[in-house]
């Protein structure tokens, strides 16, 4: 790919000169043409490896060019990348079905359009899994850059250079390299600051790193290996040196897996937009530029189908309220699409009312933001959801591999051999949730302090300066009270579920329906005024954590309870669901019941389908069901329709049985 030859094509000098820079600064030959006749001259020349078109050209139109192009010797097969102001979205769309590979909106982020680049340049044999001997070398002085560049040629490693840490966090996504060599003082994002984000990324976390320092400071080393360093190196060590500290660190990572195939954070990510303000979308469009995203912006909901059509994103953000098809309906054809099911979105509003985000919610939206001037939280928000689809992609990836390796063992192995890759995948998964939850239970216990700092305070003034306030002022203290009362009753719901997690699994023979008749006792005692029908079948045993499942019987026969609290005669049943194996158990209730479009969301975090004045609650009970059900092995499903009630089943295999 290095060396690759690249036609840009746009009338405008500053786009076209800009482009070509950049391509050259990363290795490539750059043919920067400013008409459509220059561009048929350069391709008859030479082979074309990859064409950026601008779409208007001041002697013909883009598209014709590339359809012409197309036919030629030189340029048939080259992938071709459209660059052009975003202006109508028929525009993309009509490009993309007339034969390009990718189209960015103008005004480009430079990074943006060269990680692209890489993309379309990708062959087969220059990916991820060609790396063992690629070192991406990141150094702000190009004289430093060129004389360790030659070194590390010499004693035989293929290198890749960057002259600053945002380009070489993108190159780390594209190149997947054996190593990363970094330069600890930077402009922009330093070598600590690299480090550190490589540590966060679930693709290229384990990638070995040395920090290079040109700074006589006694305190660099502790720090760069407080960053994530696994080596440090001074600049004015001999290359002998550097060469020995790389070769240690290869060695070290030598036993780890092997590159890979997750997709990374720090690649190119496009986001569409979709509003009915102009003001706003572009004022969005451009905070999300600047984050190094290229960004789609779409008038209306139907605008944003129709992209969506030709082109993938990593993420939508969609406006509530549009005229048209607005955008809980926007958000339900997009999630009704396989392709886009799992792609997060982001509904957007300025209305303040609960109801609001609930319909958004309702419709299959991922997360809620009320509208700001103050684009941060956008920000945060849409890279929390690309590290969530990363972490579901790779939990995805890793059961999909444990399943492959159990098909081909139980051909060509032995049962032992089935067992030894089974036990290595599943650590590798655990590994991955344990680490979620760590980060979940840290979070949710260091809220605590300020919430009780907030409710004691508000209490405080509400006795004791009781006199001094207004009537809506004490208001304003009692709706601060019970949000801080609603937010703790949240934090320690998560912390009861990453503990779920943690905790070692005991497993003996346990009386379910002694335990469903006890949680049945703790209900009426709760609520002794309701008259609810429970029928719980004798007999029932099953192979369980005794506190586990218990737990999981107070969330399912508490949820039926809850959701039964309308209906004139109450019932709820539980028994074992025989058509389902003889491990499978269900709850039944006859309560408000469920659209089963929305079925696969129940079981998620803060996944509700009915507000909190409805029924109260904070959205943790059936999440909690499914991570008890997943740690025994066994899987977790509902059944339901609106006004006629629900079913919860859950499997709880043996241990031998999984």
């Amino acid at each position: 790919m290095s060396g690759a030859r690249i036609l840009v094509v746009d009338d405008s000098l500053t786009v076209r000169m800009d482009l070509a820079d950049a391509f050259v600064a990363a290795g490539f030959t750059a043919v920067p043409c400013a008409t459509a006749a220059e561009a048929r001259a350069a391709a008859a020349e030479a082979a074309v490896d990859l064409m950026v078109l601008d779409v208007v050209l001041p002697d013909g139109d883009g598209l014709e060019l590339l359809q012409e192009l197309r036919r030629s010797p030189h340029a048939a097969a080259a992938p071709v990348l459209l660059l052009s102001s975003e202006g109508e979205v028929r525009d993309r769309a009509r490009g993309l079905a007339t034969g390009a590979d990718d189209y960015v909106g103008k005004p480009y982020d430079r990074g943006y359009v060269l990680a692209r680049a890489r993309e379309l340049l990708r062959r087969p044999g220059t990916g991820p899994g060609a790396s063992s001997g690629r070192i991406l070398l990141i150094d702000d002085s190009l004289t430093f850059r060129e004389e360790l560049g030659a070194g590390l040629r010499a004693s035989g490693y293929q290198v890749v250079v960057a002259a600053s840490g945002e380009d070489g966090l993108r190159l780390a996504a594209h190149e997947r390299p054996a190593a990363v060599l970094v330069d600890g003082v930077m402009p922009g994002i330093d070598g600590p600051t690299v480090i550190r984000r490589l540590r966060l990324d679930a693709a290229l976390r384990g990638t070995p790193c040395v920090l290079l320092t040109g700074a006589d400071d006694p305190g660099a080393e502790l720090r760069a290996l407080d960053a994530g360093a696994d080596a440090f190196v001074r600049k004015d060590e001999a290359l002998a040196v550097i060469l020995a500290r790389l070769e240690a660190v290869l060695r070290n990572a030598s036993g780890a897996a092997a590159a890979r195939p997750t997709v990374s954070l720090l690649g190119p990510k496009r986001i569409l937009a979709v509003d009915d303000s102009p003001t706003y979308l572009h004022q969005l469009g451009d905070a999300l530029r600047a984050e190094g995203y290229d960004v789609v912006l779409a008038a209306c909901g139907e605008e944003a189908l129709e992209l969506l059509a030709v082109q993938p994103v990593d993420c939508v953000l969609l406006d509530l309220v549009m005229p048209g098809l607005g955008g809980q309906e926007t958000c339900r054809r997009i999630k009704a699409t396989v392709a886009f099911r799992n792609v997060p979105l982001i509904m957007l509003t300025a209305l303040e009312e609960a109801e609001a985000m609930i319909q958004g919610l309702r419709a299959g939206a991922d997360d809620y933001i009320a509208k700001s001037s103050d684009l941060t939280v956008v920000k945060a928000r849409v890279l929390a959801q690309l590290r969530r689809r990363q972490f579901e992609d790779e939990t995805r990836r890793i059961r999909e591999q444990l399943l492959q390796a159990e098909l081909e063992a139980a051909d060509a192995r032995t049962a032992r051999q089935v067992a030894e890759t089974r036990a290595a995948l599943v650590e590798e998964l655990e590994l991955k949730n344990r680490e979620l939850e760590a980060f979940s239970y840290s979070v949710s216990h260091d809220l605590h302090a300020p919430l009780r700092a907030i409710d004691g305070f508000s209490e405080i003034l509400l006795e004791d300066h009781a006199a001094g306030l207004s009537d809506e002022g004490r208001r304003c203290l009692e709706l601060v009270r019970t949000s801080a009362r609603r937010m703790r009753a949240l934090i320690d719901d998560l912390l009861a579920l990453s503990r779920i997690g943690r905790a070692a699994l005991r497993r003996e023979t346990v009386d379910l329906t002694a335990a469903a008749r006890a949680v049945e006792v703790e209900l009426r005692a709760a609520q002794p005024e309701r008259r609810v029908r429970v029928e719980v079948e004798a007999g029932l045993r099953a192979e369980a954590d005794p506190g586990l499942l218990y737990a999981l019987l107070q969330n399912v026969l508490g949820n039926a309870w809850k959701f039964t609290g309308r209906a004139e005669d109450a019932r709820i049943e539980l028994g074992a669901a025989h058509a389902h194996g003889p491990h499978a158990f269900f709850v039944r209730d006859n309560g408000v019941g469920f659209d089963e479009g929305y079925a696969d969301k129940l079981f998620g975090p803060f996944q509700r389908l009915h507000s909190k004045d409805e029924f109260p609650g904070t959205g943790i009970g059936l999440a909690t069901v499914r991570r008890i059900v997943d740690r025994h092995g066994g899987r977790v499903w509902a059944v339901g329709a609106v006004g006629r009630g629900a079913t919860i089943y859950w499997t709880l295999p043996p241990k031998e049985a999984r």
